[in-house]
């Protein structure tokens, strides 16, 4: 039997709705993809998510799944929260716990909120170990979804002292067969391999149950994450370099949650492949739903840009295979196909074709229109841009749902209608909104809908109309 550290049953009801998800609506318009990469194909199912986000953690609770992860580039002031009740469609939030406000301490510096790791323990209880700086700071909800709150007096569980010359990030809960439950953490300096450290937690899964103990294995930079396979620990890590084309997953094995651990002999399990249509891959986690395990992991934004200053990760899943003997095999990353036991489609919602501002050959408005996370509507020019969606033929619309680049930014748009493409009547004032999705009202009779950015700043995964 296979135990997980951030695994939850999913149910019956719950594994009965994510086997029967399906598109709903029209399909959008295809596009020939000729010599474009594998990544830039309509309807790919990966990324998961509509943004730039790292560092994922899933949990399913209350009938949702919730993914919990840095929102990029290099974390923000809180963290970023996906919700989803049929694993595809994804509702984005921000947690009210932590923020750098409230976790943070002089040795935090200048440094964000990054690197969450979510867990039910015994109790039922939730806890959260999450990173501000080179600090590991815990709280506690009754609840996935909240509302959270610092669970131990104000101050970090873990302080910059205990190894200044190590990074005290990236912690992770392990809860054992007999219940007993482990935190894992530590990463390295300046891109140097770290060092990874455990302790085993008393029941109330912030005071440590005895001293530390260093448990690094071979080639262990960062991002540790315990998985047991009957009788046999096996610790899953990251190293290489996130900013570059290094970063991978690789895994070692011992009989006890402190080892000592041996690297196994297929390990890296998951790497930058070959055609560089998948670059960096880690800092992942592993979870059931329906009966198969999965890893949820970010890799680089495509195109990958080498040197850029920014970096800009996307959040992806693809299935696990964790043997029998103790091994876990290669991960083949993927860029579409259905995801077993997961959910299979996104809603889509009307088909229409794309115009308006355009952009490069990697960001015209037809980006916006192709049910892919890789791919965005991104104007090249500045200033005002709009975005028009030709349904056809005249139709009624009810909503609109849009998924911008930046699911925390504020953006000023809005929306017309129009039954001829020259006569044109607004529908949403234009006014600032942020979110993903941002939802709209329309009721309207129309063939056509145009998408105004009088400011400029347009950037769109999606844009969904019902």
């Amino acid at each position: 039997m296979i135990r997980f550290s951030r695994w939850t049953p999913a149910g019956g009801v719950l594994a009965l709705l994510l086997a029967g998800c399906a598109a709903t609506g029209d399909a959008p318009p295809m596009r020939v993809a000729g010599a474009a990469p594998a990544w830039d194909a309509p309807g790919n199912r990966n990324p998961l998510l509509p943004g730039y986000f790292a560092d994922p953690s899933i949990v399913q609770d209350g009938g949702r799944w919730h993914i919990f992860a840095t929102i990029d580039p290099w974390g923000s002031r809180q963290l970023g929260l996906w919700t989803s009740e049929n694993g595809r469609d994804w509702s984005f939030s921000r947690p009210e716990w932590p923020t750098k406000a409230a976790a943070t301490t002089p040795d935090s510096s200048d440094a964000m909120v990054w690197a969450p790791s979510v867990i039910r323990a015994r109790n039922g209880q939730w806890f959260m170990y999450v990173s501000v700086g080179s600090e590991v700071w815990v709280g506690t909800a009754p609840s996935a979804a909240g509302p959270w709150r610092d669970a131990n007096g104000g101050k970090p569980l873990i302080a910059k002292s205990f190894a200044p010359e190590y990074h005290m990030i990236d912690a992770e809960a392990f809860i054992d067969d007999d219940g007993t439950a482990y935190l894992y953490w530590g990463s390295g300096h300046n891109w140097q391999n770290g060092h990874c450290f455990a302790v085993r937690l008393k029941p109330d899964m912030v005071t440590f149950d005895g001293e530390p103990v260093d448990v690094t294995p071979a080639n262990y930079f960062e991002a540790p994450l315990m998985v047991k396979q009957g009788d046999r620990y096996l610790l899953t890590y990251s190293d290489g370099k996130t900013t570059t084309d290094t970063y991978k997953v690789r895994y070692a094995v011992g009989d006890t949650p402190f080892g000592p651990f041996q690297e196994a002999a297929n390990s890296p399990i998951l790497v930058t492949d070959d055609d560089r249509n998948v670059i960096s891959p880690g800092h992942h986690t592993i979870f059931r739903s329906g009966g198969q395990p999965y890893i949820l992991y970010h890799r680089q934004a495509l195109p990958w840009v080498p040197g850029r200053d920014e970096v800009l990760r996307q959040v992806v899943i693809d299935p696990l295979d964790v043997r029998s003997d103790g091994t876990i095999a290669n991960v083949r990353p993927s860029h579409g196909g259905d995801v077993a036991g997961f959910a299979a489609h996104r809603t889509t919602g009307l088909g229409w074709t794309a115009s308006g501002t355009g952009g490069d050959t990697l960001h015209g408005p037809d980006r916006a229109a192709d049910n892919n996370y890789a791919t965005l509507w991104q104007p090249a020019a500045a200033g005002p841009a709009q975005l028009v969606a030709d349904l056809g033929s005249v139709r009624q619309v009810t909503d609109s749902e849009l998924r911008p680049e930046f699911a925390d930014r504020a953006y000023r748009f809005g929306i017309d209608v129009s039954t001829d493409g020259r006569q044109w009547r607004t529908v949403v004032p234009v006014a600032e909104q942020q979110g993903s999705p941002i939802r709209s009202r329309l009721d309207a009779s129309a063939r056509y809908v145009r998408l105004v950015f009088p400011e400029g700043g347009a950037a769109v995964w999606e844009w969904v109309l019902r």
